[in-house]
């Protein structure tokens, strides 16, 4: 069975750190790009970052720029996503899915993608 599953969710303070892993069973990600979405309470999937089947080109919403870092181990199966300088605004649910068209990692449209996993929760908070 092809899926993702998301981990590394949990509480942590403003300015505060987290790191996210994504990891693939049932298909090879060196053949496809993975982007890393959140949704916000009340609010739709927004696009956070994306790395390409090779793992040598990312992107970033500008949001998360200078703060968030995506990588990819295509042996492993994994991609993750370090997060650093937290902000309250970086708050909700954290998606990893497949890019399904030639340029999803560019637009970070989550309509390019699918293949969701559960997710996993990050709450930014005193």
């Amino acid at each position: 069975q092809e899926q993702l599953v998301e981990s590394g969710g949990g509480l942590v303070q403003p300015g505060g750190s987290l790191r996210l892993s994504c990891a693939a069973s049932g298909f090879s990600l060196d053949s496809w790009n993975i982007g890393w979405f959140r949704r916000a309470p009340g609010k739709g999937r927004e696009g956070v970052s994306c790395i390409n089947e090779s793992g040598r080109e990312t992107y970033y919403a500008d949001s998360v720029k200078g703060r968030f870092t995506i990588s990819k181990d295509n042996g492993e199966g994994m991609v993750y996503l370090q997060m650093h300088s937290l902000k309250p605004e970086d708050t909700g649910v954290y998606y990893c899915g497949r890019d399904y068209s030639d340029y999803g990692c560019q637009t970070l449209d989550a309509q390019s993608f699918s293949s969701w996993g559960q997710g996993t929760q990050v709450t930014v908070s005193t």
